[in-house]
């Protein structure tokens, strides 16, 4: 299980995560800020649960190049 965590507010729309993660990032056209796709909104934070263990490797990169460490990446 992967749980990715993106604090959307925080965003500064530089789509790095959509280049590392394209399947799992978009950026809005309406506030040029990302998206985590499927991710379930609650206070602020976007959280998606995924049974699919090979979207490890390109969420931690993404989660790497964010240069404001909004996403959150774990693997249980």
């Amino acid at each position: 299980m992967v749980i990715i965590t993106l604090q959307r507010a925080k965003c500064i729309g530089c789509n790095y995560c959509v280049e590392m993660a394209p399947n799992q990032y978009r950026i809005s056209k309406k506030d040029g800020k990302s998206v985590l796709l499927n991710g379930i909104e609650k206070k602020g934070f976007f959280t998606l649960k995924s049974p699919d263990d090979s979207i490890l490797e390109a969420n931690m990169d993404a989660k790497e190049a964010c240069p404001v460490k909004i996403i959150s990446v774990k693997h249980i």
